[in-house]
């Protein structure tokens, strides 16, 4: 069964940066579609970005666009989330998740496992 482990989350001013990473371990990471997704107190759990199998196609919420990178080492079974030009509402818990597909889908109830989050908080 896979789990994955993020890490990489923590207090940033607004306009900073943060590297999230994702440790996944099993034998079926790179046949997996993957994807970050946040929840903000309050508020339900939000897609962030995707990416497919091979990491040739990726997909991201309008609100981060331009600012966020999604992309992935099969070989060392990890995922990754560049986020640049922070802002205040991108404050939330960053989840992890795979799916049992390899082709990229945009809503939570579409992945299968998932991580235990990480914390994110930019401050103004």
């Amino acid at each position: 069964q896979d789990q994955l482990v993020e890490s990489g989350g923590g207090l940033v001013q607004a306009g900073g940066s943060l590297r999230l990473s994702c440790a996944a371990s099993g034998r079926t990471f790179s046949t997996r579609a993957m994807g970050w997704f946040r929840q903000a107190p309050g508020k339900g759990r939000e897609f962030v970005a995707a990416i497919d199998w091979s990491g040739g196609y990726a997909s991201y919420a309008d609100s981060v666009k331009g600012r966020f990178t999604i992309s992935r080492d099969n070989p060392k079974n990890t995922l990754y989330l560049q986020m640049d030009s922070l802002k205040p509402e991108d404050t939330a818990v960053y989840y992890c998740a795979a799916r049992s597909g390899s082709i990229i889908r945009n809503t939570p109830h579409e992945y299968n496992y998932w991580g235990q989050g990480t914390q994110v908080t930019v401050s103004s």
